[in-house]
Order: C-alpha cells, then structure tokens, then sequence
C-alpha cells in the first residue's frame, strides 16, 4: 500500500479530533505530506469515522491530482493542498469545525492571547482571514480559501497600515476563516492535530475570559515571550530534552 505508515498516521489524528470532541459525524478532515515524494493522504469525503481503514485514505499530488486510492478525498483538499505548497515547513493540516473556535471564526474575531496557556502555543493572537468575496465564493471556494489564509499570514500593504505584520506560520500555526472554522496545521499530522486540540482550549478560555471581562487585556509581551520560548526555538527548556 502506497505510503502505508502516513495513510496510518493520518487516520490516527482523524480519529484523534474524534476522541476529542473536536469533529460532529463527518465534519473536519485531517491530511500528511510526504515531502521527499510529493504525495498528500487525506481523509476520504463523507465516511463515517468507525468505518475508517488506513486503506481508505487518498493519496494525491500536492496539486490535489488523485495518485491512490478509490475513495473521493475530502472536500477540502484545495485549501491543504495549497498551505503545503505555500508553506514549506508544514507537514500535516487538520480542518474543524469545533464549537469555540468556530464561534470566533464567525464572529469575524482573532483569537487574543489573553493568558499563558494560549503563549504556550500560539506566539500571538490567532488570527481570522478577511471574509471571501461573493466573486471568490462563487468561484474556486475551497481553493479560495486557502488564498484567504496565506494572504493573512503573508500580510499585505493594507495590513502594514493597520500594524499588522506579516506572521510566522509555525509561531501561528492556526487560522480561523471568517464566517467558517479553524484550520491548523504542524510539524507533521499528529502534531496538527495536537494543535487543534489545543486551539479549541484556548477559544474556550478566550470565550468565558471576554465573558467575564470584555475588556480583558493581552499577555504582555514579556510573559508571551518567557512562555512561548520555555517549548520553542533553540533555547527551549520545556520537557526532559
């Protein structure tokens, strides 16, 4: 079986985002890279996740192109496909709609670093696209909403004029879609995953901290920094090394 040990591995973060209430019946999808082959394995569209098989996942090209499988790849293929070519150093993607997360996604909101919990993972708000244009709906929408995230983590002449830099998608390694959900992203597939999980902890935090005080103040960025760098970069202390 073509990419066995991936096909695997990317059923094991779907059934993971299960196991931790992140996904209702088929929702959400989960996908690996294999860089050195240019290959992708995604889950299948529609399939009940008790049913799942290592053998039921699609292979693609990173153009989306099916190379294996006999299942039709999720819906969402474009915009994975599009984040691994955009963005080099990812090598999973994980889609949800989980409830927290997706009631900012449409609010239209970024997701506030409000405490150290957040700064563990996230180094900065996480951030909500702009909303797609009637035109880009209408059109290639999946692929479309891929183009939505790299433009915000790319960053643009508009955004410089706001304040907004350009941001590190693995300092980041989320986006919420204005008016649809969260997408995530890691080192690899269970790590995406492992964010996933995550970011919906955090908006849940967000939620009931903007609820308590709606004026809740952000981190400072001495606290963002201790805590994001204690379990990234060179200088990481987190853990038994």
């Amino acid at each position: 079986m073509l990419l066995k040990e991936l096909r695997t591995a990317v059923l094991e973060a779907n059934l993971e985002l299960v196991r931790r209430g992140l996904v209702l019946y088929t929702f959400g999808n989960a996908s690996g890279v294999d860089r050195a082959q240019g290959l992708v394995v995604i889950k299948p569209s529609g399939v009940e996740y008790d049913e799942l098989r290592p053998e039921d996942m699609v292979v693609t090209d990173l153009n989306g192109k099916i190379v294996d499988g006999k299942l039709k790849p999720s819906s969402d293929l474009a915009t994975h496909t599009l984040l691994y070519r955009e963005f080099l150093e990812i090598g999973g993607v994980v889609h949800t709609h989980s409830e927290y997360a997706t009631s900012f996604a449409q609010a239209g909101m970024a997701i506030p670093a409000l405490g150290t919990t957040h700064a563990d993972y996230f180094y900065g708000p996480v951030p909500c696209t702009e909303p797609l244009s009637d035109e880009a709906i209408g059109g290639d929408y999946v692929h479309e909403t891929g183009l939505a995230i790299v433009a915000r983590f790319r960053g643009t002449l508009e955004d410089a004029e706001e304040g907004r830099d350009e941001i590190d998608p693995m300092a980041v390694p989320a986006c919420l879609v204005a008016g649809h959900a969260p997408f995530v992203w890691g080192s690899d597939v269970s790590d995406a995953a492992h964010n996933a999980v995550v970011l919906e902890a955090v908006a849940r935090m967000a939620y009931r901290t903007l609820t308590l005080e709606a004026e809740a103040g952000v981190v400072t960025k001495a606290l963002l920094d201790r805590h994001y760098f204690r379990k990234h970069g060179a200088k990481a202390t987190y853990g038994q090394g």
